[in-house]
């Protein structure tokens, strides 16, 4: 393999047209040493007017103050004594902290361990302000092993799971309360299966009642699951195998339940939802503030219906208040709004029953449904909700699908919507409120613009002071004279599509270029967003003399209104890897600097799905490609994804089929160069597929190219030395089989 770790004027002086300054891979992939600021994350405090940050005292120990937006002043909420480890002496490391809902006490978390993608196990110690006092929580347990701890209602009590049981522990006391016993390996309460963690976000599975004398909770049976493997050949002498349950699409899920018990323990009542628990899901439960009574969102196995029950304790009458449908998928429903409005009880919920995502106000009982927002675009995401003086404040944006902008609605109005975002401010834009949403930090950004970030007060939306503007780090970008991503439309059948391209130094329109397309292509994400980055990989890319180039097909998460989405339901991939060969070669019949007998594809996870099936379906269009951690058959992935956009294998075998790269490996061709790359220890996407796939390949007498990483994960970044030997591994197939240069 050639070393690409020098730098790219030595491996390039054969490449006609090449002078641009010298950077080496290494340096691409850590930002080119870009100096620049960071954007502000302030932890909002409750009040809405200040936010805590971590500090130093005058003996260098680490603190805690609370920052007031109005005149910066600091007040001391944690000292560096109270934060110095009692068992050690030593000043205490803590990844994160809560304050009870009184502030006399703080829950740290420490010690953390990694669970799938997250660190959502470790130890937890509780300190109390006025005492001084800092003691560990579940002393005597396993360590690192108390996972979502939380304070009671009234801050005297802290709940917390440990190896699939649930804890309720007295902070007086620091005595402790098993109040589930049944879990084990297969029993999981207070957290979630594989599945649920994975693609309903859903890991902390207990909730305290407003009373804060009882627990809420979800009990996963995963008995009747089936249960994948990886095997470990690296780290033992013989192997280690680790198993967990995985459903594969069409195949038993776990049994999801939820229950409730008394924090002191005892027997569990379990709610009597309708339906298979294994054909059902439960994504979402919370109490109604301030009350004993659960809201919980039911799902059908399709994912079309979600019924909203609710369901008080001590009554086990269950009450079907809404019903939420769709032909293809419907999404859950987070940050649930309460409100109240001459004596009527109502919630918020986002629904797509427009043909767009929007923003609805629903009486408790169901019975009505009114507007928040309207309009013919979406309702992206939730920024702030101000009860007080009536507004909803919400990312959208109406016209530039790859750029992001604040907007407002009134909660009681008419569903009319006003942007806030000045006009003149093109990117894309972030908003962090504070729970008052009398502040906000802005930051916004494009392509060609680092990150700036201001405070902002509203409702006016007026700067109150400028935090970061990285002005040295944009001089330094500047002078880089890198290529800018552009922005461009194409097209596939009579459907506009979104796409960007990065042109190589020097560039020469009068000259033909190599292409290289790195997609997704899949619901779950887009790559067309107008942004900030060093795209490092990209730029180093482009230096080498192609155009980089990404394209969002039908079907991407871009906010084009249901049936952009949903189109592709039952049929994932399909549309994909036609739009994408279809836009690219209208974008060749448009733009003579493209070559298009020099044009290759690559992606990751769904995109190396993509890539597959550009590959093989259409094999006169893509020269090269390199697929990464794909699924060559959508049957071997989860339930949750694949059978909401596809239903089951069961019920729609040729959609499986015809989404499936594995269908049409007979379809690569001697003039095509493919390269597949996995680790083998990916437990999202299964180094199984790769397998499955190279088997077809071989059976069909095709020639390909196969890197394996043991025991890497779906990211292959683990262990020293990894993500550079991907982006060197994938740099030189490129050079070796798609010709750089102009021609």
């Amino acid at each position: 393999m050639k070393k690409l770790a020098i730098g790219v004027m030595l491996l390039l002086m054969a490449v006609p047209g090449f002078a641009q300054k010298s950077f080496t891979l290494q340096e691409a992939l850590g930002g080119f040493g870009l100096r620049q600021e960071r954007p502000v994350t302030m932890m909002w405090m409750k009040d809405g007017v200040h936010y805590q940050q971590t500090d130093r005292d005058s003996d260098g120990k680490t603190t805690v103050v609370a920052v007031s937006v109005k005149d910066d002043s600091k007040e001391v909420i944690l000292t560096g004594d109270q934060l110095t480890n009692p068992e050690t002496g030593k000043p205490f490391q803590f990844r994160s902290y809560e304050m009870s809902a009184d502030n006399t006490k703080a829950l740290l978390y420490t010690n953390t361990k990694r669970v799938w993608r997250s660190d959502t196990r470790g130890d937890y110690w509780v300190l109390d302000r006025q005492t001084g006092k800092l003691a560990q929580l579940g002393k005597g347990l396993p360590e690192s092993s108390l996972m979502f701890a939380k304070f009671s209602p009234d801050g005297t009590r802290v709940a917390y799971v440990s190896k699939n049981n649930i804890y309720v522990e007295d902070i007086a006391t620091m005595k402790y309360t098993k109040i589930t016993t049944d879990g084990n390996d297969e029993i999981v309460n207070g957290t979630s299966d594989w599945v649920y963690e994975e693609e309903f976000s859903l890991r902390d599975c207990f909730r305290w009642s407003g009373d804060g004398q009882y627990i809420a909770y979800w009990q996963f049976d995963t008995s009747g699951t089936g249960w994948f493997s990886i095997i470990n050949n690296v780290d033992y002498l013989y192997p280690e195998v680790t198993k967990f349950p995985y459903p594969k699409a069409g195949t038993t899920n776990s049994a999801a339940k939820i229950g409730y018990v008394s924090a002191n323990g005892g027997t569990t009542t379990w709610l009597p939802l309708p339906g298979d628990p294994r054909n059902n899901y439960l994504p979402r439960m919370e109490f109604i503030p301030g009350t004993n009574t659960m809201f919980i969102q039911q799902m059908n196995r399709e994912q079309n219906t979600n019924k909203i029950w609710t369901a008080t304790i001590g009554q086990n009458d269950l009450n079907n208040i809404y019903v939420d449908s769709d032909k293809a998928w419907v999404e859950t429903n987070n940050n649930i709004h309460w409100l109240k409005n001459k004596k009527q009880t109502w919630f918020t919920f986002m629904s797509e029953r427009s043909g767009y995502r929007h923003m609805y106000r629903v009486l408790a009982d169901g019975s009505k449904t009114e507007c928040i927002t309207k309009g013919d675009f979406d309702f992206i995401s939730e920024v702030g909700f101000d009860e007080k003086r009536g507004f909803v404040y919400f990312m959208a944006t109406e016209n530039n699908f790859t750029q992001r902008y604040l907007y407002r609605a009134k909660i009681w109005g008419d569903g009319t919507c006003e942007r806030l975002t000045p006009m003149d401010q093109e990117g894309s834009h972030s908003y962090r409120m504070s729970p008052t949403c009398d502040y906000a930090v802005h930051t916004w950004s494009n392509t060609g613009m680092l990150p700036k970030s201001e405070l902002i007060q509203f409702p006016k939306g007026n700067v109150v002071k400028t935090l970061v503007t990285n002005e040295e780090a944009q001089k330094q970008w500047d002078a880089m004279g890198l290529p800018k991503k552009e922005f461009v439309r194409t097209h596939s059948s009579d459907i506009d599509l979104d796409a960007y391209w990065i042109k190589p130094a020097n560039f020469d329109p009068t000259k033909k270029y190599p292409v290289i397309l790195d997609i997704y292509g899949e619901p779950a994400s887009s790559t067309v967003q107008d942004g900030f980055s060093t795209d490092g990989w990209h730029q180093y890319l482009a230096s080498l003399g192609y155009i980089v180039m990404s394209i969002d097909p039908r079907g991407a998460n871009t906010p084009r209104g249901r049936e952009w989405r949903k189109c592709i339901y039952g049929e994932v991939g399909t549309f994909a890897s036609k739009d994408i060969a279809e836009g690219i070669s209208n974008l060749a019949k448009e733009y003579s600097f493209i070559d298009a007998t020099r044009i290759g594809v690559t992606g990751w996870s769904g995109g190396g799905a993509q890539t597959l099936n550009c590959m093989f379906r259409y094999p006169n269009v893509f020269k090269t490609g390199i697929a990464v951690a794909f699924v060559a058959d959508e049957k071997l992935y989860d339930t949750i994804y694949q059978e909401r956009y596809m239903n089951t294998p069961q019920n729609n075998p040729e959609g499986y089929k015809k989404g499936s790269p594995i269908t049409y490996a007979a379809g690569l061709q001697e003039h095509q160069s493919l390269l597949l790359m996995h680790g083998t220890g990916d437990d999202n996407v299964h180094y199984q597929s790769t397998e499955r796939l190279v088997n077809e390949l071989v059976k069909n007498g095709k020639t390909f190219y196969q890197i394996v990483y043991p025991m890497r994960t779906h990211g292959i970044s683990e262990g020293a030395g990894t993500s550079l030997h991907v982006r060197k591994t994938m740099a030189d197939f490129w050079l070796k089989n798609l010709p750089a240069g102009a021609r």
